[in-house]
């Protein structure tokens, strides 16, 4: 499994950004999938974007306003998030599955700490 370690969480207010990061450890960072979840207070964890190779999906909540980068020399993914609304506020996750991009939360192996965003309006 890939250590996974997130950070640039934090407090914004609606209509702000943020961009944060998943530091990934291993050799083999460029052929996994990488995804970001976020779980709300009572909710259950979802997906925010996967991707792997040139497959990469969003849900449709966060279309426009997210996006998904990856350096794989740096071993790192990033989620700019943009145009920030008070349904944004969670604790989002990232984590890592060797092979495609999948939905389902419990096919990644690998999870970051989680970081908090909170959208204020």
């Amino acid at each position: 499994q890939v250590q996974l370690v997130e950070s640039g969480g934090g407090l914004v207010q609606v209509g702000g950004s943020l961009r944060l990061s998943c530091a990934a450890s291993g050799r083999t960072f460029g052929t996994y999938a990488m995804g970001w979840f976020r779980q709300a207070p009572g909710k259950e964890r979802e997906l925010v974007v996967s991707s792997s190779g040139g497959t990469t999906y969003y849900a449709d909540s966060v279309k426009g306003r997210f996006t998904i980068s990856r350096d794989n020399a740096k071993n790192t993914v990033y989620l700019q998030m943009n145009s920030l609304k008070p349904e944004d506020t969670a604790v989002y996750y990232c984590a890592a599955r060797s092979g495609t991009v999948v939905f389902d939360p419990r096919l990644y192996p690998s999870w970051g700490q989680g970081t908090q965003v909170t959208v204020s309006s």
